[in-house]
């Protein structure tokens, strides 16, 4: 493999039969090895076997330009950090590999890809080298990486803090694992797990954080041990993590020599796989089964449900006064500030418990206050139903409205203090229904907030499963758009336990967009369960659905990923676009020059998705409803579904009413437009359009005064 015996063991001439490639792969990997090999021939070194060459393009999903670069980057790393040879025998290499601080578990995540672990508290830097402690990473994954399993579904790698001591902690050694483990290593990386990180970590973990979003974009997280299982089963993680799993590193070692002394081990029977199958592709393709007790998520989005979506905001308040304090802190805090950075970490720890003690208390009030708001009047509202009638939609042009220089004069004449004011008045405007079915016992843990509940007379209704009544319950509505009857379904990010009611609701409404603003975790807070298989060629099952994912396209502001809806039952099947919008920030509101970019990539995606569903779709012109959602699905659910509505009018008659939009909308999705700054940045992004489209002078601007506040 790589880096072991490289002039024999990396470079031999075996050909892997194992890896089940297609026609094309096997051309481009041919192609990678008449290239690889030129240089080497010229640089005097054996050549490049099929199998490393595999492996390779394996990691860059069979890209030729990045394996090259990955190659290069990787024999670069070798020669850098003396990493030519590794013998399996060396006294210490074995010394390290005694200390257990480094293994790859024997299960694996849900997508098939394996677990590394890296207990940091093990970790004693002056008693070893840079060198040995990377030469005992790489030996073992190199042995991980003979299986094809991994080659195929890649590696996510646990950095265990948990009783670490700054004593443990090695900043140039960090760098160097991020940097192999990124850019010089073969291996896919999936994501980065920093379990139980002190507070003194946080500050030079700052100065990694450039780093991380060049090298690592989304994918490090900073999570504590209760969430672990949020990313991994709980069957893959050891006991001392909140698993059930006892690994044996003696017996993952002796798998290492066997691997490095070529002898060819059966990987599977150390490596517990997960479950897989073939669909609509040749190749095989990871699943995971979700159900009520799948470790997709954990518990953990139960206990998020407890929060209210106001408490969340309170809390998120409170991280961003944390963080600040963190920025503050000098990096290079030595051993002599040590223990008074670890008394301050107690105070924290105690901070923490009297806020979830609060926390809990101001929950139960809010159960008591939603149930005491059931009882008021209510304003009369039109009903929906669930129907696609052309003509019943609640957004008509039947209110005034205001051409956009009159809009643009109104902000600036009321400022960002008055538009908070008007929606002040809306905010106040008691609820038009009902939320009866959401506060029935079986439906409550399906809420993932106690204050955000679903309108019984707009709420989606699912087909009864199995006699069990409850069984039809989403948190969902539909809600008109513009001119059209049930546009979309607002609806909360799915939890884990919602994941099948989530695909049973797209299945039976036909949806074929869905539309994501948030992110699965922002801030180390999860926003939204993991519902769809993230990776391109993979797919998971969610009882009789079948979710795969057929690519993923990056954009600097949103993600595509092309997904097929397959049903068990009846055989068939359909395309469904997700699209993730990513710009949104912790805080605040995007610019509004992407949001409408990618408004409009949502309204083209329809539009096509409409076309090819032929004559199947007999209903609205415009297509079947668009979920839309983030994490409480009144947000930025809300906002985007605004900005879509007014834009329409504004197209159709050329005059737009904010004000109004919103209290229709809120007659269908209780709470849409959740924060004040929504509500303002629902007018800028109105504005910016009519200067896109020459409506009005590119040179007047809007005048806000004051700052903006968070938003879900």
């Amino acid at each position: 493999m790589a880096l072991i015996n490289s002039d024999v063991t990396c470079y031999g001439s075996s050909r892997n039969m194992a890896t089940d490639l297609t026609e094309q792969e096997e051309k481009v990997i041919q192609e990678f090895l008449e290239e690889i090999n030129v240089t080497q021939e010229r640089r005097q070194r054996s050549p490049v076997s099929w199998s490393t060459g595999c492996k390779f393009l394996m990691a860059k999903k069979f890209d030729l330009k990045r394996a090259i670069d990955l190659f290069n980057s990787h024999e670069s790393t070798r020669h850098k950090e003396d990493l030519h040879t590794i013998d399996p025998n060396d006294r210490y290499l074995q010394r390290e590999l005694a200390t257990e601080k480094f293994t790859i578990l024997p299960g694996r995540d849900n997508t098939g890809a394996a677990v590394a672990l890296f207990s940091a508290r093990l970790h004693y830097p002056p008693q070893t080298t840079h060198q040995v402690v990377l030469k005992s990473l790489i030996y073992q994954l190199d042995a991980a990486l003979e299986s094809v399993e991994t080659q195929r579904n890649g590696l996510v790698f646990i950095y265990d803090m948990t009783e670490s001591k700054y004593a443990n902690f090695d900043y140039d050694l960090s760098i160097k694992i991020l940097n192999l483990l990124k850019g010089a290593y073969p291996a896919r990386l999936k994501r980065v797990l920093i379990v139980t990180a002190p507070l003194w970590f946080k500050a030079p973990f700052k100065i990694l954080r450039l780093f991380v979003q060049e090298k690592l974009r989304k994918r490090v997280f900073i999570i504590s041990a209760s969430e672990l299982n949020v990313y991994i089963p709980k069957e893959t993680l050891p006991i001392q993590l909140g698993g059930s799993q006892e690994p044996c590193h003696k017996v993952w070692l002796q798998m290492c020599y066997l691997c490095s002394t070529n002898q060819q081990p059966d990987l599977n029977t150390y490596f517990t796989s997960c479950v897989t199958g073939s669909y609509l592709s040749q190749r095989s393709i990871s699943r995971s089964l979700s159900n009520d007790n799948d470790n997709h998520m954990s518990d953990f989005d139960s206990e998020s449900s407890k929060d209210t979506v106001n408490e969340k905001h309170t809390n998120e308040d409170r991280e961003k006064e944390k963080e600040e304090e963190f920025d503050a802190m000098d990096h290079k805090a030595s051993e002599e500030n040590f223990q008074s950075i670890m008394s301050q970490e107690d105070k924290d720890i105690n901070r923490k418990r009297k806020t979830s003690e609060s926390r809990k208390r101001s929950s139960d009030l809010s159960a008591v206050s939603e149930s005491a708001t059931d009882g008021m009047p209510c304003k009369k509202r039109p009903p929906s139903s669930g129907s696609n009638i052309l003509d019943d939609s609640i957004h008509m042009p039947d209110s005034p409205g205001t051409d956009v220089q009159q809009l643009l004069s109104k902000i600036n004449s009321l400022k960002r203090k008055g538009l908070f004011a008007e929606y002040a008045s809306i905010k106040m405007e008691p609820p038009t229904g009902t939320f009866n079915n959401s506060k029935i016992k079986a439906n409550v843990p399906k809420n993932r907030y106690t204050d955000v509940l679903c309108y019984d007379h707009s709420r989606v209704v699912l087909p009864v499963c199995e006699d069990d009544p409850s069984s039809d319950y989403i948190n969902a509505n539909y809600v008109d758009g513009y001119m059209q009857k049930n546009a979309f379904i607002s609806t909360q990010g799915p939890l884990p336990k919602t994941f099948v009611d989530f695909w049973r609701m797209v299945w039976h409404n036909q949806c074929r967009i869905i539309v994501m603003t948030t992110r699965t975790v922002e801030r180390s807070r999860m926003k939204c369960g993991q519902y769809w298989p993230s990776e391109e060629d993979t797919d998971e099952q969610f009882e009789e659905f079948i979710v795969y994912n057929q690519g993923v396209t990056e954009n600097d502001d949103f993600t595509e990923s092309v997904l097929v809806l397959h049903n068990i039952n009846t055989g068939e099947s359909f395309q469904v676009l997700h699209l993730q919008f990513t710009s949104w920030p912790d805080y605040g509101v995007p610019p509004a020059a992407p949001f409408l970019d990618f408004l409009f990539r949502v309204r083209s995606a329809q539009e096509t998705a409409t076309k090819e569903m032929g004559s199947a779709w007999t209903g609205h012109p415009l297509g079947p409803p668009i979920v839309v959602h983030c994490s409480a699905g009144i947000g930025r659910t809300g906002t985007f579904i605004t900005v879509d509505i007014c834009l329409r009018r504004l197209e159709h008659v050329g005059t737009v009413d904010v004000k109004e939009t919103v209290r229709r909308i809120r007659s269908q999705r209780a709470f849409s437009i959740q924060m004040p700054d929504q509500y303002v940045f629902c007018h800028q992004v109105i504005i910016e359009h009519a200067q896109r489209q020459g409506l009005i002078n590119s040179l007047e601007s809007i005048s806000l005064d004051g700052s903006d506040s968070d938003s879900d």
